[in-house]
């Protein structure tokens, strides 16, 4: 947008600003309803890619949709996952910036793309309940993908590659910074998260990153000294702690289970609901183990 309509803009804002100057509260949006929820295993990076229909580029959210929070049901047949509380009640808490400053801000976003804006506007203007709801948004519509490369000509078809495309919905490159010598693309990622200071094992929040190691035999030794090696997106956290993530897996992107408070528990009794997904399967000489055994640490999307 040119300077002259921009100019032209802020003062029609800010006189109806100065006349109202009130805080939005942040209202709630519909259920989600996603796909039903497979029990899925990963391999850390290394998928075939198959033939199949590359997933559709999500329209531009408005600005006045990205407010609202992603809610997503639980796996058929179990009590619905509520969104984190502490995301609500935090935005909640947030007041947004009002009077003539909300005018002028509200009527640039009403005619700025976020996708052309280089000079920064958006990652100031955006909320971490708007960040979280462009991520999760973008993984819950690849799930079921199997070749992230035609999604993105040049993506890796593997853990890292879903990564990278759900926060670039959110203007993140998760790999900008660089790899070091030796180092993979999860582990890279881990290395930036943990410079950055984000990250955390407290309760998650949906766009939170949650990282894995051990989940295949990367140097293939037929030991467990692979360190980093799976990554994923949260979606949601039910009432009972069981945190859904989609990931890109064996089979594609799928959504996986894991609850930390019975980490090595696939089910709690027989034929009763997972709370923990297969990651690594069995192999010659090894058992197959669940996310919450492989399970290192989440990190907010929040400065990276």
């Amino acid at each position: 947008m040119s300077s002259p309509r921009l100019l032209a803009i802020v003062p029609l804002c800010a006189l109806i600003g100065c006349a109202t100057v009130k805080s939005r509260d942040v209202g709630t949006a519909p259920e989600v309803v996603p796909s039903s929820v497979p029990e899925s295993t990963g391999e850390g990076t290394q998928v075939p890619a198959s033939d199949t229909t590359p997933a559709v580029a999500p329209e531009a959210a408005s600005a006045s949709e990205m407010v609202a929070p992603v809610v997503a049901e639980a796996p058929r047949g179990e009590r619905a996952p509520a969104v984190v509380a502490t995301v609500m009640s935090e935005e909640k808490a947030r007041p947004l910036v009002t009077g003539v400053i909300s005018a002028a801000l509200e009527a640039v976003a009403l005619v700025t793309s976020p996708a052309t804006d280089s000079a920064g506007f958006w990652e100031a203007y955006r909320t971490p309940m708007q960040l979280a709801r462009l991520i999760v948004s973008r993984s819950m519509q690849l799930v079921g993908e199997r070749n992230l490369g035609r999604v993105s000509r040049g993506m890796p078809n593997d853990c890292s590659g879903f990564v990278r495309l759900a926060y670039l919905s959110a203007g993140i490159d998760l790999v900008a910074h660089g790899f070091l010598a030796g180092e993979n693309a999860v582990s890279a990622i881990f290395r930036r998260a943990t410079q950055g200071g984000r990250l955390h094992q407290h309760a998650p929040r949906p766009g939170d990153l949650v990282f894995f190691r051990e989940t295949y035999d990367r140097n293939r030794d037929g030991r467990r000294n692979d360190g980093m090696t799976h990554i994923g997106v949260v979606e949601a956290i039910g009432e009972d702690g069981t945190v859904t993530f989609i990931h890109r897996g064996s089979k594609g992107v799928a959504r996986s289970r894991m609850n930390l408070a019975h980490p090595d528990k696939h089910q709690l009794s027989q034929g009763g609901p997972v709370v923990n997904d297969f990651l690594r399967p069995a192999s010659k000489g090894s058992r197959a183990y669940v996310t919450g055994e492989l399970f290192v640490s989440y990190a907010s999307p929040e400065g990276l």
